[in-house]
């Protein structure tokens, strides 16, 4: 392939400057954060405005060259990078950065796909409103990949994932056209709602350019507190109490395994894990009075709460940041102890106790001195469920089996794969199991229709169609 033309118009769409073609300048664009998927690009193109993305897409429509879009580079499941062809154009969007619309009466901010989760967060903060997707990676990871991969994170109980905070989207199509829905509405019934094919397509439909996003009122009190229980069915239990005292002013309910904490303790400088326990639940109310009439109001409430062992509550945004990090700093410290595989899971938040018993039993029958690292979002059924130390010299030897028995149990009670995460490339085959042929016939027919020459993310989502070299 002669690959001078289209390098040549590709510079002229967006600047020379804005083309990499080196080994050393496209590194970081070909190799996922985790580091498990290496590729090559025939190029990266930083557009800076929608009308440039366009001209891109139709202008690799016309040399037959298909296209990786890119936010952040931080997702896990390697849906953000090419295959190792070296023939694929990585398409980031990190210069598309601009605040488009700002209405802080309607609640909402329209934003390009570029900017980062933690600038959207500095800019709703400056109206006194909130953004509350909150993310370990919220510093590096775009609102634009946010919404591809619909993203949830740490605040979904009380205010849900992308998918709910995400009222319009400008998607340039695989024509190169650009389809402009970016009202604010919160009731809009006039016909499809085409914004949610793209929300969590993974950039295999349209590449998002710009979105309006719902923002909420700035919470001006906090409790946050650390409680020991015995079991995640006493969890279950607190979680029920807590709803039902108070309401939706509970944000976040994480549940921790006591070897989160051993581990946390162990690896991470600066961490205090305030006890050590079989099990742990971080949970977090917000609202708009004062901390300390939060707080007043959990203290009056312990007395009737299912039975604890200790409790530790935040007095103080410092001790808050603390029980945080202990939290944060998981996926961290796992990493210190070297590879494990690792599983984004949901069931019914009913069925989170059945889950980590029967997959625990059957791992521990399989692989007798693997270890199970488990932690996540009971509030809403996610967990993250790692495995590590399963006996063969190299784990990935092992992951067909691991993967099935976690994958099988979580079908069983009624769940699914990937709560969060993706697809990407490191589940394309597993989804292809586990969803009925008259899905995965529908979600091939979209991308037929969308994208029938499959010029969009080849390699995701959709093995059976797309072939990596």
């Amino acid at each position: 392939m002669d690959t001078a033309p289209i390098l040549s118009r590709l510079r002229q769409i967006v600047g020379h400057e804005c083309v990499y073609t080196d080994a050393t300048a496209t590194a970081p664009f070909v190799i996922d954060w985790r580091k498990r998927f290496h590729g090559q690009a025939l190029a990266v193109v930083l557009p800076s405005t929608t009308a440039e993305v366009a001209e891109v897409v139709r202008c690799c429509q016309q040399y037959g060259v298909q296209l990786v879009p890119q936010g952040g580079n931080t997702g896990l499941v390697g849906g953000g990078v090419p295959d190792a062809s070296g023939r694929t154009v990585v398409l980031s969007l990190r210069r598309l950065r601009q605040i488009r619309h700002i209405d802080a009466n309607n609640n909402t901010m329209t934003v390009e796909a570029g900017l980062t989760l933690a600038e959207l967060h500095q800019h709703a903060q400056t109206i006194e409103r909130l953004f509350p997707l909150s993310l370990a990676s919220e510093g590096s990871c775009t609102i634009g990949g946010n919404i591809a991969t619909n993203a949830g994170g740490t605040a979904v109980l009380r205010y849900g994932n992308m998918r709910e905070l995400t009222l319009g989207l400008e998607v340039v199509l695989a024509n190169g056209e650009v389809l402009s829905e970016l009202k604010g509405l919160r009731k809009n019934n006039s016909g499809y709602d085409l914004k949610q094919l793209f929300i969590g397509s993974e950039g295999t439909l349209g590449i998002i350019t710009a979105a309006t996003v719902r923002l909420f009122p700035l919470p001006t009190a906090y409790c946050t507190a650390m409680i020991e229980v015995a079991s995640p069915d006493v969890a279950l239990a607190w979680l029920h109490a807590l709803q039902a005292r108070f309401d939706d002013r509970l944000t976040t309910f994480e549940l921790i395994s006591g070897r989160c904490l051993q581990l946390v303790q162990t690896h991470i400088s600066g961490a205090r894990v305030p006890f050590h326990a079989p099990w742990a639940v971080l949970f977090e109310l917000s609202d708009g009075g004062e901390d300390a009439h939060l707080e007043q109001q959990l203290l009056e409430w312990l007395p009737s709460a299912p039975r604890y062992g200790e409790a530790v509550i935040a007095q103080n945004r410092k001790e808050r940041q603390a029980l945080w990090l202990v939290r944060e700093a998981i996926s961290e410290a796992q990493s210190c102890e070297g590879i494990s595989l690792k599983h984004d899971i949901a069931v019914p938040v009913s069925a989170v106790p059945m889950f980590l018993q029967q997959a625990g039993d059957k791992l521990r029958a399989a692989f007798p001195d693997c270890r199970i690292t488990a932690f996540g979002h009971l509030g809403d059924g996610n967990l993250h469920y790692n495995v590590s130390q399963t006996g063969a010299a190299d784990i990935y030897q092992d992951e067909p089996r691991v993967n099935r028995i976690v994958f099988e149990t979580a079908y069983q009670l009624g769940g699914t794969l990937s709560a969060e995460h993706g697809i990407g490339r490191l589940r394309r085959e597993t989804l292809w199991q586990y969803r009925s042929p008259l899905a995965r016939q529908v979600m091939q027919q979209l991308k037929q229709g969308l994208d029938p020459a499959g010029l969009f993310n080849p390699g995701v989502l959709f093995p059976a169609q797309e072939k990596d070299s």
